[in-house]
C-alpha cells in the first residue's frame, strides 16, 4: 500500500471520530426527554440523516445495549461510535455525550451547595419534583402494564416490592426474582421438584439488607457507583430505587430531599439521567466526588 493511500486511510478515520464527536456533544448539549427520546433522536441522526447505520443494524445494537446494564443511550452513543470510527469513536462518542451533562450538573450541584437554602433555589426545586415524581409513577404504571403480563410475573414482582419495602438487599431480590421466574418456566426441562426449585431463590429473599450508619469515603463513593452502573437494568427511574437503598438507607449520607432533588436536577439537563451521580458526588464529597461519582457508574458502559 503507497504512503498516499495510507494518509487517505488515516484522514478518513480522523474524519470519522471528528464526525462521531461532533455528533454526539451537540445531542449532548441537546437531547433532552430521557432514554427514548435520545435513542430517537440518534436514530434519525445515523440513520435518516447520516446513513451511517441501516435500520436493521441500528435495531441490533438497540437490542445489544438493552442486554446489559447501564444506561442506554449512553451505551447507543459508544456502539454506534465504535460501528462508525473504532476505538477512537467508541470513547468520543460516549465521552462527548456524556461531557455536556457532567459541567451543567457539575454548575448546579454548585449553586445547590452553596445557595441551597436560598429561596430561588429551593423554589425552582420544589417546582421541579411534583413533576419528577409524576414522571415517575408514569413510567412505572406503563412498565408495570407491560411487564407484569402473567400470574406468575404479577406475584414475583408484588413479592420483591414488598421485601424490598421489607428492607432487604435490592441486588439479592432482583436476581432472586429473576432466578425464581426462570426456575418455574423451566419446571420441566430442569427435573426439580416445586419445593426445591423455591429454597435457593428463597434463601436469597431471606437476607435483608443491613441498615447502618457509615463513614463517608471517596473510595466507597466510587465503588458503590460502579457497583450501581454494573448491575442496573431498566430505565434511568430505577436508579432512584438503587441510590436510595445504598446513599439514603444503608449508608444514610444523603436525604430523601436530597435524593429527589438530584434525580430532579438530572432530569432537567439534557443527557444521559445517570448525571444524577455527578449531582451526588458533589454534594458529598466536592468536585472530585463528582468526578469519581460519574466514572463509577458509566465506566461499566464503556467497558
Amino acid at each position: 500500500m503507497s504512503h498516499s493511500t495510507l494518509s487517505k486511510d488515516h484522514h478518513s478515520r480522523s474524519k470519522h471520530v471528528l464526525d462521531v464527536a461532533l455528533l454526539f456533544l451537540r445531542l449532548g448539549l441537546t437531547a433532552f426527554g430521557g432514554p427514548a427520546a435520545h435513542i430517537a433522536i440518534m436514530h434519525d441522526e445515523v440513520v435518516k440523516r447520516r446513513k451511517w447505520l441501516d435500520d436493521q443494524h441500528f435495531l441490533d445494537l438497540l437490542g445489544a445495549v438493552q442486554l446489559i446494564p447501564g444506561p442506554n443511550s449512553t451505551e447507543m452513543a459508544i456502539h454506534t461510535g465504535y460501528v462508525r470510527a473504532g476505538w477512537r469513536g467508541l470513547l468520543a462518542g460516549g465521552f462527548c455525550f456524556l461531557i455536556p451533562a457532567t459541567i451543567m450538573v457539575m454548575a448546579m450541584a454548585w449553586a445547590y451547595v452553596e445557595y441551597g437554602s436560598t429561596p430561588q433555589i429551593n423554589g425552582i426545586l420544589y417546582g421541579i419534583k411534583p413533576v419528577i415524581i409524576a414522571i415517575i409513577l408514569q413510567a412505572l404504571w406503563d412498565l408495570g402494564r407491560k411487564a407484569l403480563r402473567t400470574p406468575l410475573l404479577l406475584v414475583t414482582g408484588v413479592t420483591v416490592l414488598v421485601l424490598y419495602f421489607g428492607g432487604f438487599n435490592e441486588i439479592l431480590l432482583l436476581f432472586a426474582g429473576g432466578l425464581v421466574v426462570m426456575l418455574i418456566r423451566n419446571y420441566k426441562n430442569t427435573g426439580l421438584t416445586a419445593s426445591k426449585s423455591w429454597i435457593g431463590p428463597m434463601g436469597l429473599f431471606c437476607i435483608p439488607s443491613v441498615i447502618s450508619t457509615v463513614p463517608f469515603s471517596m473510595s466507597l463513593l466510587f465503588l458503590t457507583f460502579l457497583k450501581i452502573g454494573a448491575v442496573l437494568y431498566g430505565s434511568g427511574y430505577v436508579l432512584l430505587a438503587f441510590l436510595r437503598a445504598d446513599l439514603v438507607l444503608r449508608f444514610e449520607w444523603l436525604t430523601d430531599q436530597q435524593l429527589l432533588d438530584a434525580i430532579a436536577v438530572g432530569q432537567v439537563t439534557p443527557g444521559p439521567l445517570f448525571t444524577s451521580a455527578t449531582f451526588i458526588g458533589y454534594i458529598l464529597g466536592g468536585f472530585w466526588g463528582g468526578i469519581l461519582a460519574t466514572l463509577g457508574i458509566f465506566l461499566p458502559s464503556f467497558i
